[in-house]
């Protein structure tokens, strides 16, 4: 086990209030795996849900250690010359061009063609040298003078064949460019990748790092955060908004609200003066936290429930047509919309059948119920049956069943 000598940490607690100091209010489990990272000099993977602070644990080290903070973020489709480096061909070619005299000179005296090829082939290395390397944040990293935190966000963004680029720098702190040679970090930098679980990493990956989840946070931690923030929002106010959120992150959303909204939750509030929280002026916020037309329709119908659990929600639907008396002749499923989306741009099939079979839909003939009104016959003879017709017929079916 390695040892990094100009290590920042004394001891767990230092980190704890290093970072604290920036802002960043760590656990013990958490402050442990930063410990460990500054001493062991290894890769830190952290994964869990969006907005649980894994991108500012990175700032918030690079501030505590006084590092430089370079910053590779991850997306699909993304190759090795956005992460390690890339030959500058604009000033490659202007160099040719200036040195045009000098390629003359140097072919000048050259007796056939193969000869000057050979000659321009030998120079060929001026040209793919470190003057016309340009670094990416990956070699960057690893080429500092000073030591730096390396933040590769959301790695789990980019399609594989990147993870495989990152294996030789997260294990060996080096990067290998063909026409150059190896570059060895001088300062290793530490190195925090994020993710969050979109799709799995690959075992290679996680087997270099070290390894954390972060959750979201218990509501006296992130009660503590949001004090931290000094969002103006009284501190009695800010308890009960963070029992509220935590509320909100129970219902079935497609995204929940992240510890960075609810302090921004919490400063909207303050800007607007609220003395106290009500159903009506989150409802009006509420767009703050949640982010998706489903989500705020499942957020507003909760919110009178997690303010005051004693509240009687009047369900979804039921407005007139109960017998009170109006005398306007409502009816629910003429002025309530019967289909309730069930998801965005999906609807409830069992809501869609049941308003089809409403009744009053189609008239009584259509049911051909035994009240239905029949329309009458025009007028005519009554038939009859003569009793020698009626035999015959009746015959006819006897020997049909004899016959089977």
């Amino acid at each position: 086990m390695t040892q990094s000598l100009d290590a920042p940490f004394a001891e767990v607690d230092d980190v704890v209030d290093a970072l604290g100091a920036q802002g960043y209010i760590a656990d013990t489990r958490l402050a442990t795996t930063v410990f460990l990272v500054t001493r062991l000099e290894k890769p830190l993977l952290i994964e869990g849900p969006a907005g649980v602070g894994k991108t500012e644990l990175a700032k918030a080290l690079a501030a505590a250690t006084g590092r430089r903070l370079l910053r590779l973020q991850c997306y699909e489709g993304q190759d090795e010359t956005k992460a390690l480096y890339e030959w500058d061909y604009g000033k490659q070619l202007l160099y040719t061009q200036i040195l045009r005299e000098k390629i003359g000179q140097v072919v000048a005296d050259a007796p056939d063609l193969e000869s000057a090829v050979d000659r321009i082939g030998a120079q060929e290395s001026v040209f793919f040298s470190e003057r016309f390397l340009a670094p990416r944040p990956l070699l960057e990293a690893i080429r500092s003078e000073e030591p730096v935190v390396l933040l590769i966000d959301e790695v789990d963004r980019a399609d594989e064949a990147l993870e495989a680029v990152l294996l030789e720098t997260l294990a060996e702190n080096q990067v290998s460019v063909p026409e150059v040679g190896t570059f060895v970090a001088k300062q290793p930098p530490y190195v925090i990748l994020t993710s969050n679980n979109t799709r799995d990493l690959s075992a290679a990956l996680k087997r270099r790092c070290l390894h954390l989840f972060l959750d979201y946070p218990t509501a006296e931690r992130e009660l503590e955060i949001v004090r931290s923030k000094k969002t103006g929002l009284p501190d009695a106010l800010a308890a009960q908004l963070v029992e509220i959120v935590r509320g909100i992150r129970e219902l079935e959303l497609r995204k929940s609200p992240s510890i960075s909204e609810t302090i921004d939750w919490a400063r909207t509030l303050a800007v607007l003066g609220a003395e106290e929280l009500t159903a009506s002026m989150l409802s009006d916020t509420a767009a703050v936290v949640v982010k998706y037309d489903r989500d705020v329709r499942r957020t507003l119908e909760a919110l009178p429930r997690l303010v005051d659990p004693n509240a009687s929600v009047p369900e979804h639907g039921h407005g007139h047509g109960h017998g009170h008396g109006h005398g306007h002749g409502h009816d629910d499923d003429q002025h309530h919309d019967p289909v309730t989306p069930a998801d965005d741009g999906e609807l409830d099939g069992r809501t869609v059948r049941a308003a089809k079979d409403a009744e009053g839909r189609h008239d009584a003939a259509y049911y051909r119920t035994r009240d239905s009104v029949q329309p009458e016959r025009p007028p005519g003879p009554k038939p009859t049956v003569t009793a020698d017709r009626g035999s015959r017929s009746f015959g006819a079916g006897l020997g049909r069943r004899r016959a089977l």
